[in-house]
């Protein structure tokens, strides 16, 4: 029996399937509906029963999403992909694929994945953030992803700017009500308004690089807030290691020059905590979501 994970992000819906052994058997990726909850809820179906159809064969189904599934009311909550909020997504993937479902938030399944055989292995305590769309981050402690009593374990990019300067101040709006959250200035999108110049996040990355001041003003700018948002969760978790994915994984420098910066705002007289990229980049959020199901089921 196959374990088949979904990676439901933002712009893409990826699926992915994995034998007893571990190995992968098929992965393929469909944009996202955008706004479609219904449209969503068929891409999914589609993508596992198009699997199946291939593999010869019904598996187990997890599937990493946006926010979280509220213990109080089995409706999604905190999604970025506005379009879930309110909706009782895992009851009617159920419903149209006629089995359980195991639903995580996405950057649990990816901390779990990097936990378990990534760039965290052996690692007691791991956290996980994803640097994409939108700032997600999951925390895995002794292989053991954290939900919390009120399914929001890990949800750093709801919180403020940690150390904020006064022109960070009130900060910009943010979907969830508030202003000034993480998400604000360390998502794609956050990154590129702050650099202000109508550049998408790559190209403010790739302008640094080639020299450009502007864009290298606005990257310097970004790797001290990480710098800040990572030392809280330091002071706070003290993690062995923190794995970076998404999009903004992919800025080789953040890894040398983070480290360097979040120093001055842990409360410690050395860091030992190690910044890491993905070892298995894009597939780890589908990767971890297979690992909803243990293998055998």
């Amino acid at each position: 029996m196959p374990r088949i994970g979904i990676d439901l992000g933002g712009t893409k819906i990826e699926i992915a399937a994995y034998d007893a052994c571990g190995v992968e058997r098929l992965r393929r990726r469909v944009p996202t509906p955008q706004g479609d909850y219904r449209a969503t809820l068929n891409a999914v179906a589609a993508l596992v029963t198009q699997a199946e159809a291939e593999l010869g064969g019904a598996g187990t189904v997890g599937v990493g999403m946006p926010g979280a599934v509220s213990p109080y009311s089995g409706l999604v909550k905190n999604a970025n992909s506005t379009c879930l909020i309110g909706q009782p997504l895992q009851q009617d993937l159920q419903t149209l694929l006629q089995r359980e479902v195991r639903l995580a938030n996405d950057a649990n399944c990816f901390a779990l994945s990097e936990a378990i055989d990534g760039a965290a292995a052996g690692a007691e305590v791991v956290f996980g953030v994803i640097l994409g769309t939108g700032c997600g981050a999951g925390v895995v402690v002794h292989g053991r992803a954290l939900t919390g009593a009120n399914a929001i374990a890990g949800e750093w990019g709801h919180n403020p700017l940690p150390w904020p300067r006064a022109e960070e101040l009130p900060g910009a709006p943010c979907y969830c009500g508030k202003r000034g959250c993480i998400e604000t200035w360390l998502s794609g999108p956050g990154l590129a308004r702050d650099h202000g110049g109508g550049l998408k996040a790559e190209a403010v990355v790739a302008g640094a690089a080639a020299g450009d001041a502007g864009c290298e003003a606005a990257l310097a700018r970004y790797e001290d807030r990480l710098a800040r948002g990572l030392a809280h969760v330091i002071n706070v978790l003290d993690p062995d290691v923190i794995v970076l994915g998404g999009g903004l994984s992919n800025i080789g420098r953040l890894y040398r020059n983070v480290p360097r910066l979040w120093g001055r705002y842990v409360f410690s007289d050395h860091v030992a905590t190690r910044l890491t990229p993905p070892l298995h980049g894009d597939s780890s959020g589908v990767r971890g979501a297979a690992r909803l199901w243990p293998p055998g089921i």
